[in-house]
């Protein structure tokens, strides 16, 4: 099974796993994305709208996991065929949530070239920024080096 490890440093990645948790525990209770139609059935909407919370928290989850306590140690996250695709959409399901958080207020131009003045942010959104940022890169990583393992799965 292809496998990628990655070593961050943890003086960068610490601080943005603060903004992480804090998306994650927001997604907890909502969705990142909005659920079915008004015209499907109330029952069905429900039962659709829990099942889609179920699994983007135990992706968030996933997510969250690869920030473990071996992760402080040794700096590294490894991907591979078995997590890929739940982290791609717990880092898209984070994003989203950090952006309508943080981010709203900024040109979504800016946000997806990266090319903002940090020095004008407040701290707040500085690191709100980074972790939008941060997220995107594991996204591209998974991408690049996994897209194959994630179309056979």
């Amino acid at each position: 099974m292809k496998r990628i490890e990655v070593r961050l440093s943890l003086d960068v990645v610490a601080p943005l796993l603060d903004v992480i948790k804090a998306a994650s525990d927001a997604l907890s209770e909502a969705l990142a994305v909005p659920t079915a139609p008004d015209e499907i059935d109330v029952d069905l909407r429900v039962a659709w709208r829990a099942e889609l919370l179920a699994t983007q928290n135990r992706e968030v989850g996933e997510l969250l996991g690869l920030f473990d306590s071996e992760f402080f140690v040794s700096g590294v996250v490894a991907f591979d065929g078995a997590n890929a695709e739940l982290i791609l959409r717990a880092c898209a399901a984070v994003r989203l949530q950090v952006r309508e958080q943080h981010l709203a207020h900024l040109p979504e131009l800016a946000l997806e070239s990266g090319d903002l003045e940090l020095t004008s942010l407040d701290e707040t959104t500085r690191k709100a920024f980074m972790c939008y940022l941060f997220l995107a890169t594991v996204q591209e990583l998974i991408i690049e080096h996994l897209d194959d393992v994630i179309l056979e799965g």
